[in-house]
């Protein structure tokens, strides 16, 4: 299993690498996912624009486990969610990177952007 995810998120990686030219940190990465589920580039964010992007990137995360569900979006069109179940408690934060990798990896496994990271 361990074999399986390194593998997994290599490719994820590689992706982000192929298209930005480096690889991100987990914090460029949930940035990344966030401006790609809100759909709207601009050249410049707050710092607190850019937290609110990481929420949606980790809520949208959440949401494929069912933590979490769309609740609409607001007058500026940014995505909101509900809580339906917390997160379990976790031991540390390699069990949270690893928790948080596994749902990055399923994110791009749904979009289809990684081709064969399924196999």
């Amino acid at each position: 299993m361990l074999d399986n995810f390194i593998e997994r998120w290599h490719k994820v990686e590689k992706l982000m690498v192929e298209r930005f030219g480096k690889k991100p940190n987990m914090e460029a990465m949930l940035f990344l996912i966030g401006l790609n589920e809100i759909g709207k580039l601009k050249t410049k964010y707050t710092k607190e624009q850019k937290q609110d992007l990481m929420h949606v990137a980790m809520c949208t995360l959440l949401a494929q486990s069912g933590y979490y569900a769309p609740d609409g979006l607001d007058a500026d069109g940014w995505p909101h969610f509900k809580v339906l179940q917390p997160v379990p408690p976790m031991n540390g934060l390699l069990e949270q990177e690893f928790f948080i990798k596994e749902h990055i990896i399923a994110y791009f496994e749904a979009e289809e952007d990684i081709e064969g990271i399924t196999e």
